[in-house]
């Protein structure tokens, strides 16, 4: 039996399924995100995380529309979520309608800014060098934003890596504020902060790296070998990861996963039926924190808008 997906109802009055799958992967070729997308649609997967630097929107467009085609799913039951890259800040319409070409689709469900980093166009890379940062205007940029939402090309506007200040910040000068804050969040990374200020705005939170990211090239096994979780787990009958993310769930956020497996898509979705008590939850903010994906490709002393990695999150790091 398959587990029926929980929704979270946004600040612009839709919903949003509260499990991801991500669709990030540097060592998977098309074929192979196209089949973990199916993959996922049968395991009850409804929203679908994807971004123009992952290079993944073609393969998961293509999955969504030969499904849709197939009668296994229709276009208002999926949430598809990508972002608008550094190098797209200065035309954030352009950068959704390439989007939208790549995934051939109408619309996406919600559309992030993917880092508070302003980059020259045609600077792709992941690595940035420091003759590719260009000034950041966040009101210039969020203004396409929302013209994006105005046009239809999107159902809804967020940002992603923004701290309690950018937060603040943003919500002060927004006609439409954003509906989503995506960032690192995990039993070692909390955001007890951010959260706050985020719930003050009602902006939701989601977590991407919620197991800690392992196997990726910023992330790290500690989340999952944590004795804490084990323990929890061992109490529920449960995984590790079952339980960081119940606990993620249990905080308000969604989570956004990512694993092609399809034991471990069982496995995380099956989070969805762990409930974690008041004594389980105490246990976890009591664990040590660690945030891993730091950003210290977007630091620089000389042409980046931020010199430190404490300047990129506001001290909140």
């Amino acid at each position: 039996m398959k587990t029926m997906m929980r929704q979270v109802r946004l600040n612009n009055g839709g919903w949003m399924p509260v499990v991801g799958l991500g669709t990030y992967s540097s060592e998977n070729d098309r074929e192979t995100t196209q089949q973990a997308v199916l993959m996922a649609l049968k395991e009850g997967y409804r929203h679908f995380d994807t971004a123009k630097i992952y290079g993944s929107e073609p393969a998961l467009g293509n999955a969504l529309r030969n499904a849709i085609a197939d009668g296994v799913i229709e276009r208002e039951d999926i949430f598809v979520t990508s972002k608008l890259w550094g190098t797209d800040h200065h035309d954030p319409v352009s950068a959704l309608k390439e989007t939208l070409q790549n995934l051939g689709l109408e619309y996406v469900d919600l559309y992030l800014v993917h880092w508070p980093v302003k980059l020259k166009p045609g600077a792709l890379n992941l690595l940035p060098s420091e003759e590719d940062f260009d000034e950041l205007d966040l009101e210039t940029t969020w203004f396409g934003m929302e013209k994006c939402l105005e046009m239809g090309l999107c159902r809804c506007i967020g940002v992603s890596n923004f701290s309690s200040k950018k937060i603040q910040q943003l919500v002060h000068f927004a006609s439409v504020p954003p509906a989503v804050n995506q960032v690192e969040m995990h039993p070692m990374w909390r955001q007890r902060k951010l959260r706050e200020v985020c719930q003050k705005h009602n902006v939701h939170i989601s977590a991407y790296s919620p197991l800690g990211a392992p196997g990726s090239f910023w992330g790290s096994n500690a989340v999952l070998d944590h004795p804490i979780l084990k323990s929890i787990a061992l109490k529920h009958n449960a995984t590790p990861a079952q339980v960081a993310l119940a606990w993620g769930l249990a905080e308000g956020s969604s989570v956004i996963v990512k694993s092609f497996d399809q034991r471990r898509m069982k496995e995380n979705i099956g989070a969805l039926q762990l409930t974690l008590d008041d004594s389980d939850i105490l246990k976890v903010q009591n664990i040590e924190e660690w945030k891993m994906m730091r950003g210290e490709v977007f630091v620089n002393e000389t042409t980046s808008p931020y010199k430190t990695v404490q300047d990129l999150w506001d001290d909140e790091i």
